[in-house]
């Protein structure tokens, strides 16, 4: 064998070795790029957000509900307290504040003292008090012995009638000037001692609640005209709604209705009509309706105002609803969010019905009581989307 034969021979058997190993090479890096159409099948219907970005997004969610079907009405309002229990305490006759007893928010039972005051006036009356029960001894007294005088002939019937006059002019005093101390909540006096013209009063709750607010501070002078406490019962609230004619006579007393805060979003409350106005107001051409509603929790304050969606009209069978807020459009269809761990939502395809005043009707892909994403949905759909993206680019 000759040095070029051998040359030619050694450049051969490189050129096989070379091609056997960029052939087993390139195998194992096939299995990765065939696996991973796979595990993306797995994971489309998942959105999967990291703690940090989860505390951002403010997730709420509630639960999809069966109610009766029919058109619906939303209407606003405001909350007030329910006047079947509340009320406004003030002093009879200017008064001077010389103790607080409660505060703002207090509870209070009925007959409570609230303030201890001092007025001028109760001490006066009190006075007259004491003299009116005088002038009528004595007029008694006189009337009893003219009366005897009379059998025996001294005195004329005249006289008689006189006595009986002055006596009824003293008890008719007596009687105001008891009314008049009986306004102060205290009791006349019994006798002439040193508090028998006191001027120092309390003002009692006639209710039982609590102090929604408190005017007085002391050592100021109240005006009768001026309310010093307002207490109520917050247990049950009175929400009134205005509703137009077409709609306030399809309205049903004793229907339910479900309402929303704007000052407590992501949560829902229960109420039941109670009232449907009987008179259109003419300015604004509407019907107030009001609506009882439990104050569960004491999350809801008078003033506070609301939406109230409403029945109206004739009802159906029982339907699925949503919230509009929970249903998103991804991939071109309407899905919502339906959380399944911490951090894991999954993307669930809903068939849209009905649009029904801030809610939706699902006529498919749900099933009543199931936990959905409200609050939130808009932000998950984007995370979505862009996981769709960065797989994309892969």
């Amino acid at each position: 064998m000759t040095v070029k034969t051998f040359v030619i021979l050694a450049g051969c058997i490189a050129l096989v070795a070379c091609g056997r190993g960029s052939e087993e090479t390139a195998k194992p890096a096939s299995n990765p790029t065939a696996a991973e159409p796979d595990t993306h099948k797995e994971d489309a219907n998942i959105v999967e957000v990291d703690e940090g970005m989860l505390r951002d997004l403010r997730i709420t969610t509630r639960p999809v509900e069966s109610r009766v079907g029919g058109d619906l009405v939303m209407l606003l309002g405001e909350l007030a307290v329910d006047q079947r229990a509340y009320a406004e305490v003030g002093t009879p006759a200017a008064a001077r504040v010389t103790r607080l007893l409660v505060n703002d928010g207090d509870a209070v039972r009925s007959g409570q003292p609230l303030v201890e005051l001092t007025s001028p006036e109760l001490g006066r009356e009190r006075a007259e008090y004491l003299s009116a029960s005088a002038r009528l001894k004595l007029a008694e007294a006189a009337l009893e012995r003219k009366r005897g005088l009379a059998e025996e002939k001294i005195v004329p019937l005249r006289e008689v009638q006189e006595a009986e006059s002055a006596a009824g002019e003293a008890r008719a005093a007596l009687r105001a000037s008891r009314a008049a101390i009986a306004a102060f909540g205290v009791e006349p006096p019994t006798d002439n001692g040193e508090g028998a013209t006191s001027s120092a009063f309390v003002l009692r709750s006639p209710v039982t609640g609590s102090v929604i607010e408190r005017t007085a501070v002391v050592g100021q002078m109240l005006d009768p005209a001026v309310p010093t406490f307002r207490i109520g019962n917050l247990s049950t609230l009175w929400l009134t709604v205005h509703a137009f004619e077409r709609d306030a006579v399809r309205i049903q007393q004793g229907v339910g209705a479900r309402l929303s805060f704007p000052a407590l979003p992501g949560q829902d409350f229960g109420g039941t009509v109670t009232t449907v106005g009987r008179h259109v107001e003419r300015e604004s051409r509407t019907v107030p309706v009001r609506i009882d509603v439990k104050n569960n929790g004491n999350l809801l304050r008078p003033g506070m105002s609301a939406t109230a969606t409403l029945p109206v009209g004739t009802t159906g069978a029982p339907i699925l609803t949503i919230p509009v807020a929970s249903v998103q459009r991804v991939r071109n269809e309407w899905c919502v969010f339906l959380p399944k761990d911490a951090n894991h939502f999954e993307i669930r395809r809903i068939g849209r019905g009905r649009d029904l005043g801030g809610e939706v009707e699902v006529l498919s892909g749900l099933r009543g009581g199931e936990n959905i994403v409200v609050d939130g949905a808009f932000l998950l759909k984007a995370q979505a989307e862009k996981g769709e993206g960065a797989h994309d680019e892969h």
